[in-house]
């Protein structure tokens, strides 16, 4: 009986402990993470100089399609375009001099996602920006789309485009029509899906011997284990399957592919340097933007996985200490805990204390 108490009282005792460290880390955690910056949703256009100021005389129109999708396959897991592939590219067009027009398959008010932890100034701008929500609101039916009045196509992602964008007969015909008159297409995490059923008019597939870049496997398959069973291919699998080069980086981290006139970006981290590259193909010098937070929190990342520790903490130091410059904070520690659903802990220990190193140096 005595040693049934023992052990009894071990267990409570073990598992008060446990309790109590796995609170005090929450509440620790916590602490890195910044406050929600409120009056962030109310930005407007005119709040951001980078579209406020030095207008740029228009030089043109681009198109932008989204899908039309809003379920995934037979399961019961909501989709849509995501916003901010969508804004971002849409607001370095409209920077840039370039009109924008928005297309789906379908037309009208496709279903769209938005996370509200990836939202910045100019996502909710766009969702204040009364021209772009009449546009995202009335999408033009692909099949009515005059190819002609545009320099460049831009497909934006979101899972839904798995779907509906890969067998559209009107897609194929402008993607292969652009691409033989050398007018600019560019793709983000799942718009790619846009390319892989191309055939150009030598009969051979568009994506043969291009560099590639798309949404990973590994990147899908962290998030939705069952992503096989659930899209009608893996974009990575099927992009190498048409005989491209996939050009994959780092999980979750910017990563881009220029191969002539396509353009191509790994996940919505590639957004703003995918539709800036845009620009340089068409011609032009893009317009200075200041780069935000959570693209110096890229870098940060970045540098940790390619340098270690020690060289992500210098250029921490010097982009708050000497330069100024804002890094995302929960960009980072959303890293951390990617890492831990990998079961890295030294990776997800190491970003961590690039957390709280960043928090230290804010505060200086």
């Amino acid at each position: 009986m005595f040693k049934k108490y023992r052990i009894l009282k071990w267990i409570v005792i073990s598992l008060v402990t446990l309790i109590v460290v796995v609170v005090s880390f929450g509440l620790w955690f916590k602490s890195l993470i910044p406050p929600r910056n409120t009056k962030i949703a109310t930005t407007m256009v005119n709040d951001l100089p980078y579209l406020s100021k030095n207008i740029i005389p228009l030089k043109g129109k681009i198109l932008a399609v989204v899908t039309s999708t809003d379920k995934m396959g037979n399961s019961d897991k909501t989709t849509g375009y995501e916003l901010t592939e969508l804004a971002r590219a849409y607001y370095v067009f409209k920077a840039n001099g370039f009109e924008v027009d928005i297309s789906s398959p379908l037309g009208g008010n496709p279903p769209v996602v938005i996370d509200d932890e990836d939202m910045g100034a100019f996502d909710f701008a766009f969702l204040n920006d009364s021209i772009a929500q009449y546009k995202t609101m009335n999408t033009i039916p692909i099949k009515d789309v005059v190819a002609d009045d545009y320099q460049a196509i831009f497909f934006a992602g979101g899972k839904g485009a798995m779907f509906d964008f890969p067998n559209n007969k009107t897609i194929q015909s402008i993607v292969r029509n652009y691409y033989e008159s050398n007018k600019v297409i560019g793709a983000v995490c799942h718009g790619p899906s846009a390319l892989v059923n191309v055939t150009l008019n030598n009969g051979r597939p568009l994506l043969e011997n291009k560099t590639i870049s798309g949404f990973t496997n590994e990147e899908e398959l962290l998030l939705i284990p069952e992503a096989k069973s659930i899209f009608p291919f893996l974009l990575q699998d099927k992009i190498i399957e048409q005989g491209a080069s996939f050009n994959e980086g780092e999980l979750y981290l910017e990563k881009i592919s220029h191969d002539k006139n396509l353009i191509t970006g790994q996940n919505p981290w590639s957004t703003w340097i995918l539709a800036e590259n845009m620009i340089k193909q068409l011609g032009y010098t893009p317009k200075h933007r200041e780069i935000t937070g959570e693209e110096n929190a890229v870098k940060v990342l970045l540098a940790y996985k390619t340098h270690g520790k020690q060289k992500a903490k210098k250029m921490i130091e010097k982009m708050l200490l000497k330069e100024e410059k804002p890094i995302d904070r929960v960009l980072i520690a959303k890293h951390s805990i990617v890492a831990a659903m990998k079961g890295g802990i030294g990776v997800f220990s190491d970003i961590l204390g690039l957390v709280y190193f960043t928090k230290k140096c804010e505060a200086e």
